[in-house]
């Protein structure tokens, strides 16, 4: 199960481009995706590349591509397999000399370091790339869900399988089962020989410091390694996508501005299992709560609005926003991310506003109505928001 809305922008795509890189972690839908689309072209092909006879099967990929013309290549996990992009952008220039131009090579990978890397060098103007993230409210719920009808998407997190588990113990134990095989299977098998044991320990300290400035000195101390080491090892999680570095926002103002990043764990589902919380009642009474939900909400709003530049803003003197988005057609937005269902901004949110030049003030909140607050601030829960912002990214 996957959404209509993924599944037409992917269509859209290999209608434009010749490749489509479709990223995004393990167990969020990408394979399932793929298959959707395959269903539609009765000879394309799939090839996972973790398995020995798929991988034999490429040991000439460029007479391989070449006997498979006029037909959708699939290939998953592809990030394995580096020398292959080299190869790719010979096979397209080929194929569109025979009148194929579009829709030839769809890559499946959860390293987006690695495949933006290998695509933006070998396929520079031959591939377009889509995230796919797990499940969002905006695909799950009508566009009239009421605030309390996010919390179940909120405490499991949005991975398909967590989310559509029978009961709340049962997507605990398919999160801690996923966290496992992360650590013990899926990153060593990237390469990185680093000890499970490290990584589930700092992984489990970003959940519970969710959305705060990240300090690598404090967590290297902790860990008993080097502040370097721990900007590798967090380089890996988000280049796995399951960690999120929120950059400080940059413009001068004359002011002391923060430049230290927050981190956030990507999905609230695993920051809760990270920290054994079971369901909602757990996730209210543990003092992660508000930083949780101030992460799921940010996943919704970037997921809604892909191209905008995304940062926060924070001066030395305490005027902040949790959010600032930046859009191509000039304009700039800040958001505040509340708990409450009765949300109030303080003084620092007008400045930072002004600070900014924002054109647009949210406060994203657990309402069930939207309604206005002085000075032209908006307010609404994370689904409105989300559409708001999927609206206008379309414009």
């Amino acid at each position: 199960m996957k959404s209509r809305l993924a599944q037409e922008k992917l269509r859209d795509l290999l209608g434009t481009f010749p490749a489509v890189v479709l990223l995004g972690p393990r167990q969020a839908g990408k394979t399932t995706l793929a298959f959707a689309e395959k269903d539609t072209k009765p000879n394309a092909i799939y090839l996972d590349l973790e398995l020995p006879s798929a991988q034999r099967q490429l040991d000439d990929p460029e007479a391989y591509f070449l006997a498979h013309q006029n037909q959708l290549v699939i290939l998953d996990e592809v990030q394995r397999f580096p020398d292959l992009f080299a190869v790719l952008r010979g096979v397209i220039d080929h194929r569109r000399r025979n009148g194929e131009a579009v829709g030839q090579f769809l890559l499946l990978g959860s390293a987006s370091g690695v495949l933006l890397q290998q695509t933006s060098e070998s396929l520079a103007g031959r591939v377009a790339q889509l995230e796919l993230t797990p499940f969002q409210a905006r695909e799950l719920l009508p566009s009239h869900a009421l605030a309390a009808d996010l919390n179940s998407l909120w405490v499991r997190g949005g991975f398909p399988l967590s989310w559509m588990a029978e009961t709340d113990a049962n997507s605990l134990l398919w999160r801690d089962a996923f966290i496992t095989t992360y650590l013990e299977k899926d990153i060593p098998a990237l390469g990185p020989r680093i000890p499970s044991t490290t990584l589930r320990r700092l992984w489990t300290m970003l959940a519970h410091s969710q959305g705060e400035l990240l300090d690598q000195s404090k967590l290297a101390g902790a860990l008993a390694i080097s502040g370097q080491t721990v900007g590798r090892y967090i380089d890996l999680l988000c280049d796995l996508m399951l960690v999120r570095r929120l950059h400080a926002w940059s413009g001068n103002t004359g002011k002391r501005l923060v430049r230290a990043p927050k981190v956030y764990v990507r999905d609230s589902g695993v920051v809760h299992a990270l920290l054994g919380l079971q369901n909602l009642d757990a996730v209210l009474g543990h003092p992660v709560a508000g930083s949780s939900w101030e992460g799921f909400v940010i996943e919704q709003l970037l997921a809604a609005a892909p191209q905008a530049q995304a940062s926060f803003y924070r001066t030395s003197h305490g005027a902040e926003v949790d959010l600032v988005l930046q859009f191509r057609a000039g304009e700039t937005w800040v958001i505040e991310i509340k708990r409450s269902s009765a949300p109030t901004v303080s003084k620092g949110f007008y400045i930072a506003a002004e600070d900014v030049n924002a054109t647009r003030k949210l406060v994203v909140a657990a309402v069930d109505q939207p309604f206005p607050m002085k000075d032209g601030i908006e307010v609404m829960n994370p689904l409105m928001a989300a559409n708001l912002l999927a609206s206008f990214s379309s414009l």
